[in-house]
């Protein structure tokens, strides 16, 4: 005999999101397991995701799921986590029999699925975790420009026949730095490098002045110029970015505290970021149990300035 599939939720919604509208198909079961459906199609604009919560409480609807279309998805799962319970699934697990796709298809073939509880949900973390989420990725990304610009800044280097990176290890350390931003102010390299080099610099006089035996062009030094000038640009944005991110973590400040008791553990804005991507239920047992060894033993071993690693 066929196995009967238990009724789970019964009474859902299936909402299908595209980029200017969604539809949601509300699938009601009767305790004789006969399953009812009304669809309504709403615009992504605030007031009609409005329209779609009051339109779901006035239907006594309150476990919703929908696809993680895109960004799309986003401001749909905002305005109905406040009111219903939000499953929100990859578009793999809900896809429906090719050719029989359509927009009201789709919604109730995901609310058919979800009333038997088929659909596997994604984790959402709570709305302060996700901003802080989201900043910390927009640091890596300003983070990742200013590579780029170090790159440029060495092609042109590299270009003019400045051997900076034979005579120091870091292009873009103290002594070099300096050497950089003498070449970007005079627009050519006959200066004395000598009172700009540190004195743990290894690197002598002489073989940096050797190094800087090249040709610098008009189009080259602007060049250096205006990368210069984005590379502090992007200095300070991040500085500020970082202000803002220890501002939003206020309320986890006990618990980043906590982390920052573990021994050999990297500095405090890291461990802000390392926090905003711990899932709230190993958060949970970490804390609690207070065996933070456990979370740190399967980081690599880094420097307080490098960046753990994404969970």
């Amino acid at each position: 005999m066929a196995r009967v599939v238990d009724i789970v939720y019964p009474v859902c919604c299936g909402i299908d999101v595209h980029k200017s509208f969604l539809v949601a198909c509300i699938a009601t079961t009767d305790t004789r397991n006969r399953t009812t459906h009304q669809s309504r199609r709403f615009s992504t604009f605030t007031g009609d995701l409005k329209k779609l919560a009051d339109w779901l409480n006035a239907n006594n609807c309150k476990d919703v799921c929908m696809e993680s279309t895109g960004k799309y998805w986003i401001p749909v799962f905002n305005v109905l986590e406040k009111t219903c319970n939000v499953c929100l699934t990859r578009p793999k697990y809900v896809k429906a029999i090719k050719g029989k796709k359509t927009d009201k298809k789709d919604a109730r073939w995901i609310a058919e699925l979800f009333k038997c509880d088929l659909v596997r949900s994604s984790f959402i973390p709570p709305p302060l975790t996700r901003d802080l989420r989201e900043l910390c990725r927009y640091h890596n990304k300003l983070t990742y420009m200013n590579t780029s610009e170090k790159n440029r800044g060495q092609n042109c280097l590299t270009v003019c026949n400045f051997k900076l990176d034979e005579v120091f290890t870091n292009v873009f350390g103290v002594s070099a730095t300096r050497i950089f931003d003498k070449l970007v102010e005079l627009g050519h390299s006959n200066f004395d490098v000598a009172p700009l080099l540190h004195r743990k610099c290894k690197a002598t006089p002489e073989q940096v002045k050797a190094a800087l035996d090249g040709e610098l062009s008009y189009a080259q030094a602007q060049k250096l110029g205006i990368i210069r000038q984005h590379m502090n640009h992007l200095d300070n944005l991040r500085d500020a970015l970082e202000s803002t991110i220890h501002q939003i973590a206020t309320p986890y400040q006990p618990q980043v505290d906590l982390l920052m008791s573990v021994p050999s553990c990297f500095g405090g804005f890291l461990v802000v970021r390392f926090f905003s991507h711990l899932s709230t239920m190993i958060l949970s047992c970490a804390l609690f149990n207070l065996n933070l060894p456990l979370i740190f033993c399967f980081l690599p071993k880094q420097k307080t300035w490098e960046c753990p690693a994404t969970i």
